[in-house]
């Protein structure tokens, strides 16, 4: 881009080159990850591709889109170059919270699904996925987002591997898993994550999840030992121990007075305010700390919700309230990040491949939350206009900073390329039908 089109896009508020810069110093962060040149230039093509508008992104219109003449580049990226995706991802956290940090911020934990065609995928089988609303052949992968007033962003993930798979040692093997790979339950990965937010120095005072994750008391008694508050939903059906008994949380719900519920709001959203009525029942637990049922009705349907609340001290009735909203964050990281990362995007088996995709989409995604809160800190929008969204600023990164511009022989030689590949992979389909009704 060219300094009078930078001095042009100043003039709207709008800087490109502090977003070049920060995209650089963010590549620079990760690039002693990756031992030779070759690998770190192409991690920086593959991001921007990540970045970009692309329809579908892979690993094919990826690199075409990077001027590569072929995929085998970026699918030596996924698969094969040295490089630890772990690592990558400990950045990833690292940087979230460098810039990012709230002192009020929470970890919210929930999982997606992307949904695929097929058998060998790694952890591929027929589940319910939210995503999908239903049973489907579906992958399922929980997340980590911190969620604070700054932004959001994923900063950990585990691919959730089901029982079909752990009891199949040559099925593991042949999909990049360890032979001794053992099942773990969605709160067991959860736990796991959490437990390397806090083992690597990072302290937040609250977890919030949904019903998947507060109906295990193995999780709640982890975060009760390490004295971090949470605020998680449980089922109508969950039974909790009052000073007058045991009861079911909807038959507690029933005997609150009009009088002990509260209208307040559980954040902002795209139309504004989420308000409900809140309502808190102090629970008896043998454990130290303050534990609570906390009831939130929607103020036009009536319809309930409930949540298993602990804290080290008593806290107000307010703060669960903002902690429980706090949940949201995780979908619209989500939707982020699967919208404009190609979190849910990648078309590849083996676990390492997964792992890595899913690693740097996190990190295209953090790269936006965190020019989204420098640029609302830096230049608060004028009057007339919202302040500069990720999706905007994805939209203006890849015109005015990442825009390639290829011509017609690159084009043509791609069409080729596809063709090609397309010719061979029908002919070696046509062959192995051949030999089975031999």
């Amino acid at each position: 881009m060219k300094t009078e089109d930078y001095a042009v896009a100043v003039g709207h508020g709008v800087d490109p080159a502090r977003w070049q810069e920060e995209f650089e110093v963010l590549m620079g962060r990760i690039a002693g990850r990756f031992a030779r040149v070759e690998p770190r230039r192409r991690l920086r093509a593959f991001v921007q591709g990540l970045l970009s508008e692309l329809p579908r992104k892979n690993c094919w219109s990826i690199a075409e889109w990077a001027g590569e003449p072929s995929p085998d580049g970026m699918q030596h990226l996924l698969g094969r170059a040295r490089w630890d995706a772990d690592r990558v991802r400990d950045d990833v956290r690292e940087y979230v919270l460098e810039h990012l940090h709230d002192e009020d911020a929470v970890l919210v934990v929930d999982e997606t699904g992307d949904v695929k065609k097929g058998t060998h995928t790694v952890a591929v089988q027929r589940q319910y996925t939210g995503t999908a609303g239903r049973i489907e052949n579906a992958q399922v992968a929980v997340y980590l987002v911190y969620a604070g007033l700054h932004g959001h962003a994923a900063v950990d993930r585990e691919l959730y591997i089901p029982r079909s798979w752990t009891c199949d040692p040559d099925r593991c093997r042949a999909a990049g898993l360890g032979e001794d790979t053992v099942f773990a339950t969605k709160p067991e990965l959860a736990a796991r994550m959490i437990g390397r937010f806090l083992d690597a120095g990072h302290r937040v005072g609250w977890v919030a999840g949904d019903e998947v994750y507060g109906g295990n008391p193995k999780l709640r008694s982890t975060l009760e030992e390490r004295k971090v508050g949470y605020v998680l939903a449980v089922a109508c059906s969950a039974e909790v121990t009052t000073g007058a008994g045991k009861f079911r949380a909807d038959a507690l719900a029933a005997k609150v007075p009009k009088r002990a519920w509260q209208k307040l709001s559980a954040g902002v959203g795209a139309k504004g305010h989420r308000f409900y009525d809140w309502a808190v029942i102090d629970l008896a637990e043998p454990r130290p700390g303050s534990h609570r049922l906390l009831i939130r009705r929607n103020r036009t349907t009536g319809e309930h919700a409930y949540y298993r609340c602990f804290s080290p001290a008593p806290v107000p009735l307010a703060t669960l309230v903002r902690v429980a909203g706090s949940r949201w964050r995780v979908e619209e990281t989500f939707q982020a990040g699967k919208g404009l990362a190609g979190l849910d995007e990648h078309q590849l088996r083996r676990f390492t491949s997964w792992s890595r995709w899913v690693t740097l989409a996190m990190l295209a995604h953090a790269f936006l939350a965190v020019v989204r809160a420098d640029e609302h800190t830096r230049h608060p929008a004028p009057d007339g206009l919202i302040p500069l969204t990720c999706n905007e600023i994805q939209r203006l990164f890849t015109m005015l900073v990442a825009h390639h511009v290829h011509d017609v022989a690159h084009r043509l030689s791609w069409s080729a390329w596809r063709r090609r590949h397309q010719a061979r992979a029908r002919a070696s389909h046509y062959r192995r039908q051949a030999a089975n009704q031999t």
